[in-house]
């Protein structure tokens, strides 16, 4: 739960590129007293990235640092859970500090904001590669009609968005793209993005788990209270609104705690919303190096997120060890609490589980 601001930038780590595109200067001109510090490259600042000894700033770097770069390499990748497609990301790393977030494990004990600035290149690779699909041949997991790009795989669209225009222009491009539809998970209530008619063209995946597992374990985020008010007025507004619920934490009394958010969720929405709505829900993966870290800044959370007697292991493509639920019982967690959905949110379609 937030404690402090979010975002206090005093430091902003630039390529010099960057600063030189129009959308650099204005991202540049929201911090005026912001010091700056020139980099060669936005992903290799030895002070943010792969220094153990930051594990003691964690929440502060995400506070006060800003890095602004270019994005060099610009490709769609397949996808075939959540959305078809993975769009060039326009950020990564995040201002919340996520336990149970596999972003540090990937960048190294800090993760701030990194915004890219060459938008337009991003926007006309978007637009290319949607436009070279042509009509979606037949209905799949990720939508029925629309190719569906997740334009947040690496960060929060919506708290990305208090910093630059770069969603924004996003959700402005997939609103006249006739074949696609852009996709991304929040845990961030942001109702600025109420006033940018999406007309349908944007999905939005709140991101929902049990309220006490959330004040553990989503540090500096939304309350799941806030993020449950807000799914009808995104409706409204022209969204469409899925849910996340993930990740699956089993402890004791899991499935009574999912029981009663669903029966909050279903307090909380209208007809429009419950009949748009959809699920994914994702059970915990947790890594061995991620669980070294959160020892060093929040020890607390590995009480439910390190289980051994309830994981397996298996060696991750970066070489660390990624652990899950145990085959055989995970297929009994899934099944308990899909079976739970179908009966406390019968209109509610499961996209996928696993």
């Amino acid at each position: 739960m937030r404690t402090q601001p979010l975002l206090d930038i005093r430091r902003v780590y630039v390529e010099p590129e960057a600063a030189r595109l129009p959308r650099g200067q204005e991202i540049l001109a929201r911090f005026p007293d912001a010091e700056l510090v020139e980099v060669g490259s936005h992903h290799r600042i030895p002070e943010l990235y792969g220094d153990e000894t930051n594990v003691n700033r964690w929440v502060r770097i995400k506070t006060e640092a800003l890095v602004l770069g270019v994005k060099k390499s610009l490709t769609a990748r397949p996808n075939d859970r959540s959305a078809d497609f993975i769009a060039p990301s326009t950020a990564n790393g995040c201002a919340m500090a996520c336990a149970y977030c596999y972003v540090p494990r990937r960048k190294g004990y800090s993760n701030p904001i990194t915004v890219f600035a060459n938008i337009d290149q991003i926007l006309g690779y978007v637009r290319r590669h949607a436009g070279r699909q042509g009509v979606k041949p037949a209905p799949n997991q990720a939508d029925p009609r629309d190719w569906i790009y997740d334009i947040g795989e690496n960060s929060d669209c919506s708290l990305d968005a208090t910093i630059s225009e770069n969603v924004r222009d996003l959700v402005r491009l997939f609103r006249d793209l006739p074949n696609a539809k852009a996709s991304f998970a929040t845990k961030y209530v942001n109702r600025d993005l109420l006033d940018w008619d999406p007309r349908g063209r944007t999905r939005v995946r709140f991101s929902l788990m049990p309220a006490a597992d959330s004040k553990l374990l989503d540090i500096r985020t939304s309350p799941i209270a806030e993020r449950l008010a807000a799914i009808d007025d995104f409706v409204a507004a022209g969204y469409e609104v899925h849910v996340n619920l993930s990740p699956v934490v089993v402890r004791d009394g899991w499935l009574e705690s999912w029981a009663e958010l669903l029966d909050q969720l279903d307090a909380a929405l209208g007809p429009r919303a419950k009949a748009q709505l959809a699920a994914e829900v994702i059970f915990l993966t947790h890594n061995d190096r991620l669980h070294e870290v959160n020892l060093g800044w929040h020890p607390k959370a590995e009480d439910v997120l390190w289980r051994p007697g309830l994981q397996q292991a298996k060696r991750s493509q970066t070489g660390g060890w990624n652990v899950r639920y145990r085959t055989g019982q995970k297929g009994r967690y899934v099944a308990a609490l899909t079976e739970l959905i179908a009966a406390r949110l019968p209109y509610c379609r499961v996209r996928y589980a696993f």
